[in-house]
């Protein structure tokens, strides 16, 4: 269910402007909060290398802002890196982190002079065998964790006991693996499930004796971190504090690095949409805005997120009321049973933390153009 708020009618003026300059509905991406997510996770894990999960987010505009803050980019196909290219982002600012990859995928990244790869399985190991003298691996180990929305670990990565054997069987080929990367889930409650992979892992660089460990020199403990679509407060410093503890125990010739996604773009965008009909139906008003699940709101389908919303009114007479999308499906519904004022055409409605795999996974159902992204805070204020 969404976290729905009322604001007074006032409140909307922002937002107002935003829609009489550029239309409805809108995605809007502020850049200062895209420099404060990223700025805020490389204080609370210092030391470690991020790269951008661009998947989250593959917007122009915030692959650009994150290049000038320095940080590297994960990418996982081909189109990924022609969007880094246009950017100007340098390959050696990106890992290709898909584990199962088409041969194209492999040739198409180190053309773009990326030469990071993920695999986790002998049969995608065996790819790179024509490429041993040009790639580098990560070894992707799965680990599942109980307490997250979404099983990162369900489809990709070997259980630890495979971990030897695919170390070996790449010492055999030439192949050359430089370190092991690990996706514990997304949205952890805690940072017990991080804590456990990243001191499961440690023993593999510390075992010299180990076929292949010899060149492990990197981790790449992934993505997950949570954000708060509730409003009640999350520290990510404290969710951090116990991970960078594990972290702290490894080889001082370890290099760390971290793949974060929706940590840093949950929070940089924000729905703008317009109530363009409204309905009685069996006891409850039925509000029909210009975007829905099959747009900006598709992750409340695809990633089993409900974003806060606002809207606006000056009246205090709530009834039972159902937020729909306007595509002719009855899937199309944003949220149901909210204690609304009545409210009225033309109004807006406001969702926020819609950064992360929601504009990602939009489409064009119904012949419904998907909302128009527009950038403010582009460019950085002096300090």
């Amino acid at each position: 269910m969404n976290l729905v708020s009322i604001a007074e009618k006032n409140a909307e003026a922002p937002y107002r402007k935003l829609v009489e300059k550029y239309g409805s509905p809108l995605m809007v991406l502020d850049c200062d909060v895209v420099r404060q997510r990223y700025q805020g996770l490389k204080t609370a894990l210092p030391g470690v290398s991020l790269f951008y999960a661009i998947k989250s987010l593959p917007d122009p505009t915030i692959v650009s802002v994150l290049h000038e803050q320095g940080a590297g980019f994960d990418v996982a196909t081909s189109g990924e890196l022609r969007l880094l290219k246009k950017a100007g982002v340098p390959a050696s600012s990106t890992i290709h982190t898909h584990p199962i990859k088409r041969e194209q995928d492999i040739i198409d990244g180190l053309d773009f002079g990326c030469n990071t790869f993920v695999v986790d399985n002998i049969d995608e190991l065996e790819k790179f065998s024509k490429f041993s003298g040009q790639a580098e691996l990560l070894l992707r180990v799965s680990f599942r964790s109980k307490d997250a929305t979404i099983d990162l670990s369900r489809k990709f990565g070997c259980g630890v006991r495979h971990v030897p054997r695919l170390l070996a069987a790449a010492d055999k080929r030439g192949i050359r693996v430089k370190g092991l990367s690990l996706h514990v889930r997304s949205q952890s409650i805690t940072p017990t499930a991080h804590v456990k992979a990243v001191k499961a892992c440690r023993k593999f660089f510390e075992n010299k004796e180990l076929p292949g460990a010899g060149s492990l020199a990197v981790l790449d403990i992934g993505g997950g971190f949570p954000v708060d679509y509730t409003r009640q407060g999350l520290d990510l410093q404290a969710f951090c504090k116990p991970i960078n503890a594990a972290l702290a125990q490894y080889p001082g010739h370890v290099s760390i690095i971290a793949e974060p996604g929706r940590v840093i773009s949950a929070a940089t965008l924000t729905s703008v949409s317009t109530i363009l009909g409204r309905a009685e139906r069996g006891g409850l008003w039925w509000y029909y805005l210009d975007d829905g699940v099959y747009g900006a709101y598709s992750g409340q389908i695809f990633d089993y997120v409900h974003y806060p919303i606002t809207l606006f009114s000056d009246g205090d007479d709530v009834k039972p009321s159902v937020l729909a999308g306007p595509t002719c499906d009855s899937v199309d519904v944003i949220t149901e049973l909210a204690m609304l004022p009545k409210l009225n055409i033309g109004d807006l409605v406001v969702g926020e933390m819609m950064g992360a795999y929601s504009f990602a996974t939009a489409s064009e159902f119904n012949s419904l153009p998907k909302p128009r992204m527009v950038a403010i805070n582009r460019k950085e204020k002096a300090v």
